[in-house]
């Protein structure tokens, strides 16, 4: 297995084989507690616009996401895993576009043999998928603040994954250590008093948590978008 470590927009374009798009903060995280609270359905999105059109066509859907952390005008929600994380979403169509994961999705349809969300919350069900699939290259593509800037958490989360991947893995506890130190740095947005109604401090703890999901959530290429499927390992 070719294991290849990229960042950003660039790295997602780039991305070869089974990619593999990480958004701990908080794209992908957000994504497993929908599955987990039972989402019929996820169409992932990269335009703002084939969001809305979506939303036209499905009106029963909800209509979720952010710009640099905002909640755009009409959604139904932001990006926040808190606000999900006990919603009844049972059977609920959600479409979801954000400024970094989502991109990252759209990018990496147009080369990738198969596309993965990557999140800490998930990372080892992932490495066991891709260890059991075994597919030539992977390429795990750290996303990023704005799909523009390095950003510590998803970096780690490639590297957790990797580790695995080589037969020598992380210990949660140390990666789960590392992950709270972030709130120091690439994470203390979450803890600015102005800003809790749209990133709340419990988004970052509900994000850091190693492993609590035994799935992985594949991506689907339809017209415009992905649509998210939700595999057991």
């Amino acid at each position: 297995m070719n294991i290849i470590t990229t960042e950003l927009l660039n790295g997602a374009k780039a991305a070869r084989g089974c990619a593999v798009i990480i958004d701990v903060f908080r794209a992908f995280t957000l994504e497993c507690y929908l599955f987990a609270g039972g989402a019929g359905r996820i169409l992932t999105v990269g335009s703002a616009d084939t969001a809305y059109h979506l939303k036209e066509e499905h009106p029963d859907a909800l209509l979720i996401g952010e710009r640099q952390g905002i909640p755009l005008p009409g959604f139904d929600g932001g990006n926040s895993p808190a606000q999900f994380e006990k919603a009844d979403v049972r059977g609920r169509m959600i479409i979801h576009t954000t400024s970094a994961g989502t991109q990252g999705i759209a990018a990496a349809a147009e080369h990738a043999d198969e596309i993965l969300t990557g999140s800490l919350v998930n990372a080892n069900a992932i490495a066991r998928y891709l260890l059991k699939k075994n597919p030539e290259t992977v390429t795990l593509v750290a996303m990023g603040l704005d799909a523009k800037e390095s950003a510590a958490e998803d970096v780690l989360c490639a590297k957790y994954i990797e580790s695995i991947l080589l037969g020598h893995p992380m210990d949660p506890a140390e990666v789960e250590r590392q992950a709270r130190d972030l709130q120091y740095t690439s994470g203390k947005r979450f803890f600015a008093p102005e800003t809790q109604h749209i990133m709340p401090k419990e988004d970052f703890f509900l994000s850091i948590r190693p492993d609590i999901f035994p799935f992985v959530i594949r991506a689907e290429r339809k017209d415009g978008f992905c649509e998210m499927e939700r595999s057991e390992i």
